[in-house]
């Protein structure tokens, strides 16, 4: 499953505004660690959602002095409970990493599943897996179809490559050949070299 813990700061960073939140990613796009680490104690002490998850990836990056998991998850937990849907995700990661106690399947995935419902792609691809493989969620191929699908339109090019091949088989949805050639197309069109050759296949047999 694709992890974003070690990327999570830096997509944040679009959703920021100008101001010091703003002056806080840019020192640490810089290097300037302390500097960006005291710009988001700030933002997260003023109960800033941005401010809190951006802290919170640093303690799970090690990039603060003492930087510790149990800081971390009590940081994503302020940021979750306003729906920032990043920090739902990574609540799930860091459950499903063990990174706070026993690995818990079910939970895990009511986090990823709960992020995925405000528009997370990751969460969405997550979540999708989660009811592909039964693991934390009865196996339910419609359900990781529609969640595969919501990370497809996000852009996740595996995510595109089993939503075509579950268009073209009828697995968790009815079949439908010319779904399937587009999103096998925009997973081609993503450079993923098994979706090209499916593609060419499909033509070839039209």
């Amino acid at each position: 499953m694709k992890t974003t813990l070690t990327a999570a700061l830096l997509l944040a960073a679009s959703l920021a505004q100008a101001g010091p939140l703003s002056d806080a990613l840019t020192a640490y796009d810089e290097g300037r660690m302390k500097a960006a680490a005291r710009g988001f104690t700030a933002s997260a002490a003023r109960g800033e959602a941005l401010g809190q998850f951006n802290l919170a990836m640093m303690h799970l990056r090690r990039e603060l002095p003492r930087a510790s998991d149990a800081k971390a998850w009590d940081l994503l937990q302020r940021a979750a409970a306003q729906q920032l849907a990043h920090a739902e995700n990574a609540l799930g990661e860091m459950i499903e990493q063990g990174r706070h106690g026993a690995v818990d399947k079910v939970t895990a995935c009511d986090w990823f599943e709960r992020a995925a419902g405000h528009g997370h792609g990751d969460g969405a691809l997550a979540t999708g897996t989660c009811y592909y493989l039964g693991r934390g969620r009865p196996q339910d191929m419609a359900n990781a179809h529609r969640w595969y699908l919501e990370a497809a339109k996000a852009g996740d090019v595996g995510a595109q490559y089993l939503v075509a091949s579950m268009f073209e088989t009828g697995l968790g949805v009815e079949a439908d050949a010319r779904l399937a050639r587009y999103w096998y197309n925009a997973a081609a069109n993503n450079g993923d070299e098994a979706a090209k050759a499916k593609v060419k296949a499909l033509d070839a047999a039209s």
